[in-house]
């Protein structure tokens, strides 16, 4: 494999240069091939004997590099760029051409299409041809732009307007007992004024638009695929999303406010299948409406929706495991309840929230963080958000639909 080279041995002793210097192994663990490199990098190198000197410090923690999986058919071509690196990180393949064999990526638009190695981040934000402020997004960026955006809500519940009976408390470990231990209802009153408002009215003109078996195709009619124009028209006048929106747009996500919105709609309300039936599924409906799916309520992560159903003797409130630190709206309570005759057994929601408050959340977490747990502060309190992407199915250029979007209780 190395063309008649033989083994060129190792690079001068005690070299240890800068990232992407070729007498190092900074930043090109598990990379192809290099004949060009005065030492190699590669999991290779030790069986030809021309490993850099510092190959064994930097490239063979613990267990080592891990083998390529293998997602080829034994009779299709295996690229030599799948061969001599590592598919699942970005060790040496930061800016490194698509390649389709890979399960994730590295290159400068991996961020745009949400397939990134978890490790892009770290690895390539500071690297040559990468702006760490405008491609690789921090941990301190993600919890400035919350706090923001938690700031700005004046759509969010006052503690006047809502008032919670939370009962009984139980402990992880009794989640799935299906047992009611709550007499009472969940909300004992909210003050139906918010609803008027138009990110609220919106909202809940879409909530009735869906079929909640999994299996069953949806169909929208002309005036419910208005309504999802109409929420987004109404959303985007807020500066909650308008935060959102300036926040990406410096980050080099978006170049306008019509793509940004188009990719929303996208990502949102593009239908797919998660049953036997074409295009019954969204995001939108899973996070915020609910689905039942084998017997089970799947989503429904939304207090709006919650309150509803329960004023119509639909929904049975069992219990809560979980119940956040803030003493004001919006606050996070996960629950345990019956959706008319269907078991959720872990359902976590934001409380006295307002509908653009948790779409912003939910969109940032999933542009930025998509598949993975989303560090953000509110109110100088921490919380994670958890997005999951649809991957059997994609919009545009390859992007992903969001599967899933729920803030981690402490007990998730």
């Amino acid at each position: 494999r190395r063309n008649g080279r033989g083994g060129r041995g190792k690079g001068r002793p005690g070299t240890f240069l800068t990232s992407g210097n070729l007498e190092s192994c900074a930043s090109r663990c598990n990379e192809r091939f290099n004949r060009d490199a005065v030492c190699q990098c590669d999991r290779r190198c030790p069986q030809h004997d021309d490993c850099c000197d510092d190959y064994e410090h930097l490239c063979t923690d613990e267990e080592g590099p891990p083998e390529p999986k293998a997602l080829l058919d034994p009779e299709d071509e295996i690229p030599a760029s799948y061969l001599y690196s590592s598919p699942s990180s970005c060790q040496g393949r930061c800016r490194e051409t698509y390649d389709k064999h890979h399960p994730c990526h590295c290159n400068d638009r991996c961020l745009e299409f949400g397939n990134c190695c978890e490790d892009f981040g770290n690895l390539c934000g500071d690297h040559e041809g990468f702006s760490h402020s405008s491609d690789a997004i921090t941990k301190e960026e993600l919890k400035s732009i919350s706090e923001t955006i938690y700031r700005v809500d004046i759509n969010k519940a006052q503690k006047k307007d809502i008032v919670l009976n939370s009962q009984n408390q139980i402990s992880p470990a009794e989640t799935g007992n299906q047992v009611d231990r709550c007499p009472e209802p969940l909300f004992k009153y909210v003050n139906e004024k918010l609803f008027s408002k138009p990110t609220y009215a919106a909202f809940i003109n879409l909530l009735n638009n869906y079929q909640r078996a999994t299996g069953h195709g949806e169909h929208f009619s002309a005036q419910q695929l208005e309504e999802q124009v109409v929420f987004l028209r109404e959303v985007m006048k807020t500066a909650v999303m308008k935060e959102l929106y300036s926040f990406l747009r410096h980050q080099n996500r978006y170049g306008s406010q019509q793509e940004f919105v188009e990719d929303l709609k996208n990502m949102w309300f593009g239908l797919y299948s998660r049953g036997n039936e074409e295009g019954d599924s969204s995001g939108f409906e899973h996070v915020f409406s609910g689905e039942v799916k084998k017997g089970k309520v799947t989503g429904f992560h939304n207090w709006i929706r919650f309150y509803l159903q329960e004023k119509e003797g639909l929904l049975d409130y069992y219990s809560h495991n979980y119940d956040g630190p803030w003493d004001s709206y919006p606050d996070v309570l996960a629950m345990q309840f019956n959706w008319d005759g269907y078991y959720k057994e872990v359902g976590s929601v934001f409380i006295g929230s307002s509908p653009e408050f948790e779409f912003a959340l939910y969109s940032l977490c999933f542009i930025t963080r998509p598949g993975k747990k989303c560090h953000l502060s509110l109110g100088g309190y921490p919380l994670a958000i958890q997005t999951y992407t649809w991957d059997k199915t994609t919009y545009g250029n390859g992007k992903k639909y969001i599967a899933t979007a729920y803030v981690v209780s402490s007990t998730q």
